[in-house]
């Protein structure tokens, strides 16, 4: 066998380049990144290592859930057959119908049966994101999956060369000719590159990334981080690797201006380290391509790192499917066109002549058009395409799908229009920190999420660390994007997409984000003093701890005859030997040294009147909820329990 790169053999082997050089690392062979050669003999010995140890390598699989969900949800999610898992939750002794709901919990140990494990997202997240184009389980009644585009976003800080890039990377495509009388631009394009397809999303910047996200949009397979060689990590360079992570998507960094006499690229490469992205040739896994974008440099072996992890996502998606879904890039109202949509196809392939909805707008296609401004007929997975016929402009992330006719298409836009007016109505604010512990109940926020300004970078590191020092094994404070300004839109819609709130030290509000945040319903707080600023994140974690009870004793009651009533079942008339019996409170019913029952006092008799409570040296009839079975002399004992305020 004839010699290989590293990746052509990770490929081959169906593993990351991370794990295999770590393999290489383990035979003593030195290999710096993916684009390293290897001799046949090596590539023999990394074969047989993995072959005698298949638990090497393992790929994990996780899927979404929320917090409950339906047996039937769950056997698609996993893609077998509701009979298999109501079969594997009747070993777990629980029986179920195909339509029972179950919680995440039992959702994973389910899982686990099928090497799933799940990842515990917001209900509503879960039933308006369009499913995430990446490896998924084929089910019964899915069609057959194909090979899709990865779908791309190039991100970074401004003037470190985004829009150059994509333009050399667009030039690979046509010639220089062609290149200069391009004028569509419909926010994403596709470019072929040695016969495979690049989807890119021509995104105006990191908010409207997350303005996407925040809207239930997950579209980018893949984020491309921008870094100038020669200005190094900058200030939205750092937001922008926030905005990728939080969108959970593998990021690929191309160091750029290479070329510039004042560049430094281990400088640029020590500073990404710093927030967390390892390159590989220094032992990480974060692959990083160094680029020189106005002369063309680099940008081969970028498509090709794009490709391979690409490659090793297993992109695909269902091409025959009967119901086509997709996402709004951009939407817009045209003068002369009417509402105009830029979508990017997700699942099925889209039709003339199909009836739409997205979002609050239907309609019925009337044309279509590619990124060259071309007239199509048809667009596939990861295919971007302008739509006309829409009854209006829809919004960026929302969920396109196709709908049997125009009658059922109106149909469902209109009850999302209502649907909508009386969310606005209600005005069910986000997130804030009195009304935490309601959400952690509620399984909506397992973690105070923040969005952390402050006035100089002295101040933030401060308060960061402040904020980071504050621990409990029960509860964390998960700072999603900290940086150095006053509150803005971007931190706004960051906050939204991630279920978290804003606090600014030392800063002020603009007013577009303070009327951002009001209408999504986002919480700001801004402080002057430390001190403050931890003193109330400490009461909001406090609220997300599980709460402690303390028991505490009312009485005693000794059963001296059990009688039958009609309708009603078995009564205990009781005599309280000490202090009270309480209803509605609990008890404990005793034989001997033995605990029977302990349950909720249901109803608690004198005579024939049915009182509230009974002291010490009273007769009186008990009643309990799920427990008959009296004997002369069993003792009733009444105790009551009181929650413990808890302090972080």
């Amino acid at each position: 066998m004839s010699e290989m790169k590293v990746h052509e053999l990770a490929k081959d082997l169906g593993i990351t380049i991370s794990d295999l050089l770590a393999v290489l690392k383990d035979l003593g062979v030195s290999a710096k990144n993916g684009s390293t050669v290897l001799d046949s003999s090596t590539a023999d010995a990394v074969r047989e290592m993995i072959s005698l140890d298949k638990g090497v390598i393992s790929q994990a699989k996780t899927i979404e859930v929320p917090q409950s969900l339906s047996v039937r949800e769950l056997a698609d999610a996993l893609g077998v057959n509701t009979a298999e898992i109501q079969k594997r939750l009747v070993e777990m002794g629980i029986l179920a119908s195909v339509n029972q709901q179950i919680g995440a919990d039992v959702a994973g140990k389910v899982a686990e049966k099928w090497d799933y494990s799940v990842k515990i997202v917001a209900k509503q997240e879960a039933r308006e994101k369009p499913a995430k184009l990446a490896p998924q389980p084929k089910s019964k009644h899915s069609g057959k999956l194909q090979p899709r585009p990865p779908v791309i976003t190039v991100m970074g800080h401004v003037d470190h060369g985004k829009t150059t890039l994509l333009d050399a990377i667009r030039r690979t495509n046509v010639t220089e000719q062609e290149f200069g009388g391009i004028t569509q631009h419909i926010g994403a394009y596709q470019v072929d590159w040695k016969g495979k397809k690049i989807t890119f999303l021509d995104t105006p910047g990191h908010a409207a990334f997350t303005a996407m996200r925040a809207r239930g949009a997950s579209v980018t397979d893949i984020a491309v981080l921008v870094v100038a060689a020669d200005d190094a990590v900058m200030p939205q360079t750092i937001e922008a690797i926030h905005h990728a992570k939080a969108a959970d998507v593998p990021i690929i960094v191309a160091i750029n201006k290479i070329d510039k006499p004042e560049a430094n690229i281990e400088r640029t490469m020590q500073q990404l380290m710093e927030h967390e992205l390892m390159p590989e040739e220094w032992g990480g896994d974060t692959i990083v391509v160094k680029t020189a974008a106005k002369q063309g440099k680099g940008i081969d072996e970028l498509l090709e790192m794009i490709l391979l992890v690409a490659e090793m996502a297993d992109l695909k998606a269902e091409v025959s499917a009967s119901k086509v879904q997709g996402s709004v890039v951009e939407a817009k109202v045209d003068p002369r066109r009417g509402p105009v949509a830029t979508v990017l196809i997700q699942r099925g392939t889209l039709k003339i002549g199909a009836a739409v909805v997205a979002g609050e707008a239907y309609g019925k296609i009337k044309a279509m058009f590619d990124d060259k401004g071309e007239r199509i007929t048809k667009a596939t997975p990861s295919t971007p395409v302008e739509i006309l016929g829409l009854s209006e402009a829809p919004q960026a992330g929302d969920k396109l799908e196709s709908a049997k006719d125009d009658k059922e298409a109106r149909s469902i836009a209109d009850k999302r229009a209502q649907e909508a007016r009386q969310e606005r109505m209600a005005a069910t604010s986000k997130i804030t920190l009195e009304d935490l512990y309601k959400h952690i109940q509620e399984g909506v926020v397992k973690k105070l999420g923040v969005v952390l300004k402050a006035d100089v970078q002295g101040s933030e590191e401060a308060v960061r660390q402040s904020l980071l020092k504050i621990e409990h094994e029960e509860v964390r404070v998960d700072i999603i994007h900290s940086s150095v300004g006053n509150i803005n839109e971007s931190d706004i819609l960051l906050a939204t997409a991630s279920n978290a709130i804003v606090i600014g030290f030392n800063v002020k509000v603009a007013p577009e984000a303070a009327r951002m945040a009001e209408a999504e319903h986002v919480e700001i707080r801004t402080y002057n003093v430390i001190y403050e600023l931890t003193k109330d994140v400490r009461g909001a974690m406090a609220g997300l701890l599980e709460p402690v009870f303390e028991e505490v004793r009312l009485g005693e009651a000794e059963v001296r005859a059990v009688f039958r009533i009609p309708n009603q079942g078995l009564v205990a008339g009781c005599y309280v030997t000490d202090g009270r019996v309480v209803r509605n409170e609990l008890v404990r019913v005793r034989r001997d040294s033995e605990v029977l029952f302990e349950g909720k006092l249901d109803s608690l008799r004198h005579i024939k009147d049915e009182v509230k409570e009974m002291a010490q040296g009273y007769e009186c009839g008990i009643k309990t909820e799920g427990f008959n079975d009296y004997q002369v002399g069993d003792i009733i004992e009444a105790f009551s329990k009181k929650q413990i305020a808890r302090a972080i």
